[in-house]
């Protein structure tokens, strides 16, 4: 089996209270972009199953979410079964808020269940989903985009943009850790500020919206995402980059997640690519290290990448 997991961004991140559980309720506004991982699956002659990881530097094997998710989809049909092994060439920045490999877990569940010709229950696979971690749900029953709430087991799929839509992504080369910057959100006291943009969002694409209308949002998107005071805090250079490139591309800059990827929203993806190549040939010192891309909706590869 060949799948290639879509990264995802935040085009809005509310966060609500820590509960008793330990988690914070959130609700968030969710689109997949055209940047993706490549995962092959295929049976292994004997053995466990097994991972292979090429393509970005850092992506660990052990632990890793398309393991996982073999183990988890076995436990739940309950009976032996053929051990896989998958190559994952990974593509999407990784603790860059781009959901990377959460979108490769939910590959995996998928991947797992074609294999074995088995088939679990609705609420089987959202479990699984929901345990391999908050993003996971998002990716194995969203769509392109979806409404995410609760600990991100509860989606509403929205409709599709319509039409074209450009994004520039742009990951520093500092990784920040969820778990941290959850933890810095709750030192700082933050309340949550995004909540009725999120709302109004979701609605707007319930009714229906085209892509190259997405960009008009952008300025009330930039500050939408309750955790840009933490994850600035945690990685002082990021706001130093954000108004570089502000001043660079004359557009809102949006934080993906929890970090460290930023985001701007174009109306095609050819002016996502134009300023993508400006921002590279300023040789801003605040780049170095970055990996830029410019995506469409669909991917799976970039329209153009830096380096």
């Amino acid at each position: 089996m060949h799948a290639n997991p879509r990264a995802k961004i935040n085009l809005t991140l509310s966060i609500g209270p820590r509960g008793e559980d330990g988690y914070h309720s959130l609700q968030s506004v969710m689109l997949r972009v055209g940047l993706a991982d490549e995962l092959v699956v295929a049976f292994a002659e004997t053995g466990a199953d097994t991972l292979t990881v090429a393509g970005l530097p850092g992506c660990p094997v052990d632990g890793n979410l398309v393991l996982r998710a073999f183990g988890l989809v076995r436990q739940a049909i309950g009976h032996e079964l053929p051990p896989l092994v998958a190559h994952l060439d990974k593509r999407i920045p990784m603790a860059a808020g781009l959901g990377g490999g959460s979108a490769d877990g939910a590959a995996g569940i998928e991947a797992a269940q074609v294999m074995w010709g088995v088939g679990l229950s609705p609420q089987a696979r959202a479990e699984i989903a929901l345990e391999l971690g908050s993003d996971v749900p998002f990716f194995a029953q969203g769509g392109d985009a979806a409404l995410v709430t609760g600990r991100g087991e509860q989606v509403e799929r929205l409709p599709s943009l319509e039409g074209s839509a450009g994004f520039l992504l742009v990951t520093p080369s500092v990784a920040l850790s969820t778990a941290q910057v959850f933890a810095r959100f709750d030192d700082l006291g933050s309340a949550a500020a995004s909540e009725s943009v999120t709302t109004e969002l979701a609605s707007a694409l319930r009714a229906g919206m085209s892509g190259d209308s997405l960009p008009a949002w952008a300025a009330r998107l930039r500050d939408a995402n309750d955790l840009w005071p933490a994850a600035a805090s945690l990685a002082p250079g990021l706001a130093a980059l954000r108004e570089y490139l502000e001043a660079e591309t004359s557009q809102p800059w949006l934080l993906s997640g929890s970090g460290s990827t930023m985001f701007a929203l174009y109306p095609s993806v050819a002016e996502a690519t134009a300023d993508g190549r400006l921002i590279v040939s300023a040789e801003s010192e605040l780049l170095e290290g970055a990996i830029i891309n410019a995506v469409d909706l669909i991917g799976p590869d970039p329209n153009w990448r830096y380096p």
